[in-house]
């Protein structure tokens, strides 16, 4: 009788996760599983006297399997999304952008890089200036991860 009612338990797991997982979006979700999972990517024009060239930025999930499209942001401009992570999957959101002859795409969330660096706000905030890409979880202490080139 245990190992009848432990085969019904793991069933009733297996189903449980593969109704969530069915249910699962690629990008944007508003609904909460195994605590909040949630995190919240920005990325905020940082140049400065660009007002009549916009950053333009062209994102997707796991590489261009799930686009969410392309924004051109003006000076101090901010577009973001969330995410939900997935304890079974290796979350990557992917960006390219674009001012004038400067192109750079990058890994604008990286789950198993960013769940520990982006906590304990669950914000992650990308700073694009003229000398690089600078990363944040609070917007007050930002470090350079990269350069253009």
């Amino acid at each position: 009788m245990k190992a009848h009612n432990i085969f019904l338990l793991i069933l009733g797991l297996a189903t449980y996760i593969t109704f969530i997982s069915l249910k699962q979006q690629p990008y944007h979700h508003n609904y909460y599983y195994f605590g909040n999972n949630i995190y919240n990517i920005h990325i905020i024009n940082g140049f400065t006297n660009n007002s009549s060239l916009p950053l333009i930025v062209w994102c997707s999930f796991d590489d261009d399997s799930g686009d969410i499209g392309g924004h051109a942001l003006q000076e101090r401009d901010d577009f973001s999304w969330s995410v939900e992570m997935k304890f079974w999957k290796n979350t990557i959101y992917l960006c390219t952008m674009k001012l004038d002859q400067k192109r750079r795409k990058f890994q604008a969330f990286h789950g198993n890089r960013d769940v520990q660096r982006c906590n304990p706000t669950k914000h992650c905030f990308w700073l694009v200036k003229e000398d690089g890409f600078y990363f944040s979880n609070d917007e007050i202490y930002w470090q350079k991860d990269f350069s253009w080139i």
